[in-house]
């Protein structure tokens, strides 16, 4: 099931995709469930927003395939290397990655977003399931020269539209069958398939839930392929990933 959160006559609301057309819920269904309002509205005709507004973080974890690993000029950590983004980093689909001033070399990050669906403290790998409201897709954008300046992530993960999310929240993925890729301007430029993570869904869910009290509607971004590159104003990133559609962003200079 594939959930959506979009603006339609000036005003918000959830809805469930059904073939063209949005069925229209009564509120939030990560807190109201899935109750229809009886409206139907045409997917053409609203604005997709962000699917989910983590409140209270956004939770990454780096370097969890071994290729990128690579890339980067290291291997993939024995534990999941955790760090966190602000909420003020969402975006939607279609919003613009706004690339700041202080940095000359800003990157994409296809991942694979994992959404909280209840409350969470030391989950059990073999439990997580029962823990995740659905996934979606995700780019973790990264300023990569003050990554390396900084020596820690806070400031290059962190700026705002760092975080594009979208463009739904799908509920029931066979997570180690899909891909991912993206794309600039139309050009590969990631190709891989979500099996290859190092450390897999539910080991991620557990070693994070371990340290923070993970809250509904929280995100966990689980880390990026090789292929990272720059972005540039001007420049459209698409990331897909199959099972659950395109995130597709245009880059503007602040």
């Amino acid at each position: 099931m594939k959930i959506a959160r979009f603006a339609h006559q000036n005003a918000i609301a959830y809805g469930i995709i059904d073939d063209e057309d949005l069925v229209v819920l009564k509120g939030d269904p990560l807190f109201a469930g899935f109750e229809p309002t009886g409206d139907r509205v045409p997917l053409h005709g609203v604005t997709l927003l962000a699917p989910v507004i983590p409140r209270s973080k956004v939770v990454a974890v780096g370097k969890n395939y071994h290729d990128h690993a690579a890339e980067m000029g290291g291997e993939a950590p024995a534990a999941p290397l955790l760090f966190l983004k602000p909420n003020t980093a969402v975006v939607g689909p279609g919003d613009a990655i706004v690339l700041p001033p202080q940095s000359s070399q800003i990157e994409h990050e296809g991942e694979l977003a994992i959404v909280i669906g209840r409350i969470a403290k030391n989950v059990s790998a073999e439990n997580a399931e029962r823990y995740i409201f659905g996934y979606t897709v995700a780019n973790d954008v990264t300023a990569r020269d003050l990554q390396h300046a900084d020596g820690q992530w806070a400031r290059a993960k962190g700026f705002d539209t760092f975080c594009p999310l979208g463009p739904v929240i799908e509920t029931e993925l066979d997570v180690d069958e899909q891909t991912i890729q993206t794309r600039v301007n139309g050009e590969v430029r990631q190709s891989g398939v979500l099996a290859d993570m190092v450390h897999k869904v539910g080991a991620i869910v557990e070693y994070a839930s371990s340290v923070w009290t993970l809250l509904p509607g929280d995100v966990i971004l689980t880390g990026t392929p090789a292929g990272v590159g720059p972005i540039e104003n001007g420049d459209t990133v698409e990331v897909e990933i199959s099972g659950i559609g395109v995130l597709r962003n245009p880059v503007v200079r602040a």
